[in-house]
């Protein structure tokens, strides 16, 4: 979802948000570091899939998914983290390792780590490596309808 279809979308809910451009950057910390955005405030967006379907567990970008967790929530026999292969055909309009965490708007069922709810604000890739998105939490859970959960461990 490029940046003008995922603006296009919050702004047809009365959404306020930020975008925020940076150099290119790839991993959660580089873009944190890049954008000058906390590494607790930065979502990541993990596609996994449970039992075969997929789904999107979004992270604060300095802890990892606890998969026994979400196996627990999810009552799924086999959770695994799925490869760019898997699902890079769902998000044609993004740059690969940049989707927005809107799983809703592909039909995927979207878990959010308790964590994030801590903050007042949301930040994510926008579908391309050179841009954040910045919106208040509480709208973006209004939009999406996440299940929220306890997902994630320190990074080590």
């Amino acid at each position: 979802m490029p940046i003008c279809k995922l603006r296009e979308f919050l702004d047809s809910h009365a959404v306020r948000y930020f975008v925020v451009s940076h150099s290119p950057a790839y991993t959660a910390q580089e873009i944190a570091a890049a954008a000058h955005v906390p590494g607790k405030e930065l979502a990541k967006t993990v596609v996994v899939t449970l039992d075969g379907k997929m789904a999107m567990v979004v992270l604060p970008a300095s802890r990892q998914l606890d998969f026994d967790l979400l196996r627990k929530l999810t009552s799924a026999r086999k959770v695994e983290l799925a490869s760019e292969k898997e699902f890079a055909d769902l998000f044609p309009e993004c740059e690969i390792g940049a989707m927005p965490p809107f799983g809703n708007l592909y039909g995927m069922d979207v878990y959010v780590s308790e964590e994030l709810e801590d903050d007042d604000e949301i930040a994510f890739n926008a579908g391309v490596h050179t841009e954040l998105l910045i919106l208040s939490y509480e709208n973006y859970k209004r939009l999406v309808h996440p299940k929220v959960a306890k997902l994630s461990l320190a990074v080590s």
